[in-house]
């Protein structure tokens, strides 16, 4: 297994920022604690598990941390709101810094700045504000699509819809989220996921994971279910393939402005990658896909704690 070295006093005191307010809060939990218990057994005496809730700013303040370790997801915690506070509070902080945050959550802005660089695949769609004709701004659009909350995580309020006779309905479950909805076509191929870290000052790309999900896509259930997805790690793909998933993966997390870590999705159809989104604070739970890309390069959940935790401070 691959070992890192450390830059973090082991008796500074940690906070692991986990729970929040969004509708990942249970996910995060779990997520929180794995990353806690790796701490102690890495030795960080001082580290603390702390839920965070609408009194954060003051728990953060009393607690005089000398870091936080975000396992934080969905509103809140990691579109650049706790990042922001963290800023102010001048606590370093793991993970993406305010702006790839902010960004990264919401799926048109991320599609909007990677559209500029010609080298990541992006999937044909539109976005229908609240009030739009949603058939009217689907019409060139080719079924089966996709409905997404513009900024949701864990796959809530997605849908798969097959005909003109569905949209509606799969747009108003969406928009309970978000009033802006992604729409964008059904690519009907495999989907797969790959994790990006950094380590002195070099991003790489985690081994590619391909997931097929019992389920007909791969929603909330499937991600959060042990033996709802079949997993092959190291995705089944062509050399060439591997390599340009891992390029595009690195080309998104950077044209993005992301630091420290992400995960990125993709749908492969033909050998052709599709960018999906980025993650910015990906699951550490023990069905987390980010754990198991890493152990299949050699990085077991200890370290890959660590490595995270060394990017406290370097998302500026």
């Amino acid at each position: 297994m691959q070992k890192f070295e450390n830059h973090i006093d082991k008796n500074a005191k940690i906070a692991v920022l986990c729970g929040g307010m969004s509708s990942e809060k249970d996910i995060s939990m779990r997520s929180g604690k794995g990353c806690y218990e790796a701490l102690k057994r890495l030795g960080f005496v001082n580290a603390e598990l702390v839920v965070v809730d609408r009194n954060i700013a003051q728990t953060l303040k009393d607690g005089n941390y000398d870091y936080a370790y975000n396992a934080l997801h969905g509103k809140y915690g990691e579109d650049g709101c706790i990042q922001g506070l963290l800023e102010i509070l001048q606590i370093p902080y793991t993970g993406c810094g305010v702006m790839a945050s902010s960004l990264c959550m919401n799926k048109e802005y991320t599609k909007r700045i990677l559209s500029t660089n010609k080298d990541i695949p992006l999937i044909k769609s539109v976005f229908v504000r609240k009030g739009e004709d949603v058939l009217e701004a689907c019409k060139d659009l080719s079924y089966p699509l996709i409905t997404k909350p513009v900024c949701e995580g864990s796959s809530f309020g997605m849908t798969k819809v097959n005909s003109k006779d569905e949209l509606k309905a799969a747009y108003e479950e969406a928009a309970k989220y978000n009033d802006d909805v992604l729409i964008e076509e059904f690519i009907n191929g495999f989907f797969v996921t790959v994790g990006v870290l950094e380590y002195e000052n070099k991003n790489f790309a985690t081994e590619i994971l391909e997931i097929i999900p019992k389920n007909e896509w791969y929603d909330f259930e499937a991600k959060y279910t042990k033996g709802m997805s079949e997993f092959i790690l190291p995705a089944e793909l062509d050399e060439e393939t591997t390599k340009l998933v891992k390029e595009i993966s690195v080309k998104a997390h950077e044209t993005a402005g992301c630091s420290g870590v992400s995960r990125v999705d993709f749908m492969i159809k033909d050998n052709k990658p599709y960018f999906l989104e980025i993650n910015t604070s990906p699951g550490m739970t023990e069905t987390s896909d980010l754990p198991a890309q890493s152990n299949a390069m050699g990085i077991d959940y200890d370290n890959l704690v660590l490595l995270i935790l060394n990017s406290a401070g370097l998302n500026k």
